[in-house]
């Protein structure tokens, strides 16, 4: 069964393209007009072995819409990429070292879009990222995709690294949480359902 999407959003602010493959070999493709969130979808895509390929433009006013709305758009991927979620690991937790830093990040494929967000940075910008965007696109993304998501920075120094942690564990939590187990029949719900 193919877990692979194309989804669009266009408003008078942004216009952005995702195409989302569960099942891929952590390919990508990525312009969001923001070099550092570039880096950052491209290390998420690498270590979620997802194949992830994203056009997105912004009014140019800042870089608020543009990553919101990709925060919109990508959660809504992984939800239709996803299905009646047959078979679904949906629970994982990653501790992510990253030089210095360390983060936690966990996710449950609840059905229930829930951020849980315990990050603290000290620059207002990391190169052309406006770094309070990195919360805006988690509860973006967790609205989206239906998520329970928890991200916390454990400790850290370095900015880029805190952030870097944060998505590579965070691609590493969804390979996790999306992976197809054997052992897992139907709906991993009591309720038979998750929605």
């Amino acid at each position: 069964m193919s877990r692979k999407v194309t989804l669009a959003r266009k408003t008078a602010e942004t216009d952005v393209n995702v195409t989302l493959d569960l099942d891929g070999s952590g390919r990508s493709n990525i312009d969001t007009s923001v070099a550092f969130f570039d880096h950052m979808m491209t290390l998420f895509a690498a270590h979620g072995h997802f194949d992830l390929t994203i056009a997105a433009k912004g009014d140019g006013v800042d870089t608020h819409h543009v990553l919101e709305d990709l925060g919109i758009v990508l959660g809504q991927a992984f939800a239709k990429a996803l299905g009646d979620k047959a078979g679904i690991t949906r629970y994982a937790t990653v501790f992510l070292p990253m030089d210095e830093s360390l983060c936690r990040i966990n996710v449950d494929i609840s059905g229930r879009p829930y951020l849980v967000w315990n990050v603290e940075l000290t620059r207002e910008y990391i190169g052309d990222f406006e770094t309070e965007m990195l919360r805006e696109f988690f509860i973006a993304f967790t609205s989206h995709s239906g998520m329970t998501i928890h991200v916390a920075s454990l400790y850290g120094v370095n900015n880029h690294h805190i952030v870097e942690g944060i998505f590579k564990g965070f691609g590493r939590a969804l390979k996790a949480a999306v992976a197809i187990d054997p052992d897992i029949h139907g709906i991993p719900s009591t309720k038979g359902v998750i929605e």
